[in-house]
């Protein structure tokens, strides 16, 4: 998710301290958390090493055998513990493995001495200000616009995937201030290309252009009656309008 691990809140202080612990004893342990909240972040700063996806088992047998040190992300999905186990004491191999989801403590004992709990970002509120402002740069060395301001502190980002779902947040809203009026009418056009054919065309897709209108009205007029004086539009048009598309709004 990123090149170090953001550690600005309590609680990412906390994993990063556990982290420090890790990096000078030789032992093996589990990172765990929702996606998203930088475990293979965390992983890779404990050890420098290959990554390797345990959902392809063959592949994972193979990076065992040919690493004395390995991350291996999605550990829950490993299919055979007790072999990958044999393989791992044999080769002498360190792992630091990741996952989102629930071990069966057994296997927990088999394989870790340590286990650190990453804390979802809606939680790392102090974190999330810092990530938002990583995240800003890329999208400035990627769009090349460096005119573009977003209002990084006062925004309410999309935390729902943590730092995957804020990352993809900011860099929409970043491509969103660089488009111009012709692009937008070209993503329109590509947008209805494959709606139209239905033989009420007009009517269905009406709501494409209502509902960014009557949102932006709201947040910038505030009631429904400046929002029918700036659009020029009847009250009761209007209120049906909002009634009609009130689960959207």
């Amino acid at each position: 998710m990123n090149d170090r691990y953001i550690a600005n809140s309590r609680a990412s202080k906390e994993a990063l301290k556990s982290a420090n612990l890790l990096k000078s004893i030789n032992i093996n342990a589990l990172i765990t958390g929702e996606k998203g909240v930088g475990k293979k972040t965390l992983a890779s700063y404990v050890i420098d090493a290959p990554i390797v996806d345990a959902s392809n088992f063959e592949e994972l047998l193979n990076a065992i055998s040919t690493n004395n040190r390995l991350i291996i992300k999605n550990f829950d999905k490993i299919k055979n513990f007790d072999k990958v186990n044999k393989l791992v004491e044999f080769h002498k191999t360190r792992i630091i493995a990741t996952t989102h989801r629930d071990i069966d403590s057994k296997i927990e004992d088999m394989f870790f001495s340590l286990k650190i709990h990453i804390s979802p970002l809606s939680e790392r509120v102090e974190d999330v200000a810092v990530l938002a402002e990583k995240f800003y740069e890329e999208a400035k060395e990627i769009f090349g616009d460096y005119s573009v301001k977003l209002d990084l502190k006062n925004s309410k980002w999309d935390l729902s995937e943590n730092g995957y779902s804020l990352k993809r947040d900011i860099f929409k809203e970043y491509l969103i201030a660089t488009l111009k009026e012709d692009d937008i009418l070209s993503v329109l056009e590509r947008f209805f290309y494959d709606k139209i054919g239905t033989g009420n065309d007009y009517r269905e897709l009406l709501y494409i252009f209502d509902i960014p209108l009557i949102r932006s009205g709201f947040k910038k007029f505030h009631s429904q009656l400046s929002i029918s004086k700036e659009f020029g539009l009847n009250r009761n048009t209007l209120r049906k309008k909002i009634n009609d598309y009130k689960d959207k709004l």
